[in-house]
């Protein structure tokens, strides 16, 4: 096999560049000089001091803390612009990235949930490249069919640190308990939603968005190791999966050099030693937050950015002691139902960003009763 050619060097823009995928993506970069230069950095300004060292060894043309250097960022001269920022927070960004035609890294999953038709209707064909692992694993298996040989798309779950438990089992849980991830260590709203299995509902409605497939066509699937990320099925019964240890170097690699791939961006997998991977059916009663995630994004509209807005503020009251684990999600179905949701047709940046608020809103005065 004769070694292909060297992509030509891309300028990219990292926007939220002290989070964990910022801090992994310019470990990349500096691991990878001739594939990639950093020409813009943003953070939301929680870690100063890591910001301003990562300013001064990588001199991007631009930089800034907030929501207004993201925006500005995303809209200057570049080849990708990866959006790791945390939070509602990303939509502006995103669409501003995409209004200028910018290939858009997507790690920033609330900003499509949110956003929705939005964002859907702003991006090109293939505008956007996933960087969650597990949609990030969807874009690599499609590769092996046509799309209208699709049968269904299979996202895995780690099922979290209480995977097996039931619902009564999990009356007790205390945040810390929460916080205890088996395989990752992330920030306290993706860790919590880890354990509730909201975040697996966020990205059920973010692969329905990204890859135009049907709710009912999409499935999950525990499988504790991580260490299979994602499959498609295809119509002859095929299932193809995009496997790795479970880190996010290769989507991150993949979404600032898509559609080429980045040699050495992670360990693969040793073969030599022997492995169990399990299967298990998703037990929606202990844990009903993906099928309420489905309730959301089947209605559309601004249901999705209720569900996440008011999803945010319940794992708040729990680490803060003011709701227990097994409220969270009961919370965001009260708060998604008493949402009148508009048209999509109609839809705007203003309407999302009233019913994130409204959402927040409803949901405190529910906690606070």
């Amino acid at each position: 096999m004769t070694d292909a050619p060297t992509p030509a060097r891309r300028d990219v823009v990292v926007l939220g560049s002290t989070g964990s995928v910022g801090t992994q993506a310019l470990e990349l970069v500096r691991r990878h000089p001739d594939r990639f230069r950093v020409v813009g950095l943003t953070a939301g300004g929680s870690n100063r001091e890591l910001f301003e060292r990562q300013v001064a060894e990588f001199e991007p043309a631009f930089s800034g803390l907030g929501e207004d250097a993201s925006v500005e960022a995303a809209a200057r001269p570049c080849d990708v612009v990866l959006n790791a920022v945390t939070g509602a927070v990303g939509l502006r960004p995103t669409l501003a990235a995409l209004d200028a035609g910018r290939t858009l890294a997507l790690a920033n999953k609330e900003s499509l949930i949110v956003g929705g038709p939005l964002v859907r209707d702003r991006a090109r064909p293939g505008q956007i490249v996933p960087v969650d692992s597990e949609h990030s694993a969807i874009a690599q298996s499609l590769r092996a069919g046509e799309r209208g040989e699709v049968r269904r798309l299979v996202l895995t779950a780690s099922g979290g640190p209480f995977r097996g438990r039931t619902r009564e089992q999990l009356a007790g849980v205390t945040p810390a308990e929460a916080l205890a991830h088996p395989n990752f260590a992330m920030g306290t709203v993706i860790t919590t939603n880890s354990a509730t299995l909201v975040n697996k509902g966020l990205e059920v409605i973010e692969a329905h968005l990204l890859f135009d497939v049907p709710l009912e066509r999409i499935d999950v699937v525990v499988h504790p190791q991580q260490l299979i990320h994602s499959m498609v099925e295809f119509c002859d019964g095929a299932v193809v999966a995009q496997l790795g240890l479970p880190t996010m170097l290769v989507p991150i690699a993949l979404g600032m050099g898509w559609p080429d791939r980045v040699p050495d961006a992670e360990t693969p997998i040793d073969w030599t030693r022997a492995a169990d991977w399990r299967f298990e059916p998703l037990d929606d009663d202990a844990f009903p937050a993906v099928l309420l995630a489905r309730e959301a994004g089947a209605r559309g509209g601004t249901a999705p950015a209720v569900y996440n807005a008011a999803n945010e503020e319940c794992v708040a009251a729990f680490h803060d002691g003011r709701l227990a684990f097994v409220d969270i999600v009961p919370a965001v179905a009260d708060t998604l139902r008493a949402h009148d949701v508009p048209s999509d047709a109609a839809l705007t940046v203003d309407d999302v960003l009233a019913a994130d608020a409204w959402a927040r809103a409803h949901t405190r005065q529910l906690i606070t009763g």
